[in-house]
């Protein structure tokens, strides 16, 4: 599905001038029809994905339990 540059801003919550820059810049690819960028969104579900699995990492890793410290039984 093609989006306009204020679709795909709104779509990724970026301002439109940035999208814009994006687009000169090469960075993000997109068409031009003669009057306005055109810019295929299935481009952006692999950083999803990956944003997505990052997240989980995280998760992952806030939920492992803190390994007991072997020098908790200090004798004094």
């Amino acid at each position: 599905m093609y989006m306009t540059i204020p679709e795909t801003a709104e779509y990724l919550s970026i301002d439109e001038k940035q999208i814009h820059a994006l687009v000169l810049q090469g960075r993000i690819r997109a068409v031009h029809d003669g009057e306005q960028f055109l810019i295929n969104s299935e481009q952006f579900q692999t950083h999803f994905e990956q944003v997505e699995k990052y997240r989980a990492m995280i998760q992952d890793y806030l939920n492992e339990p803190i390994p007991e410290d072997l020098d908790v039984k200090d004798e004094d």
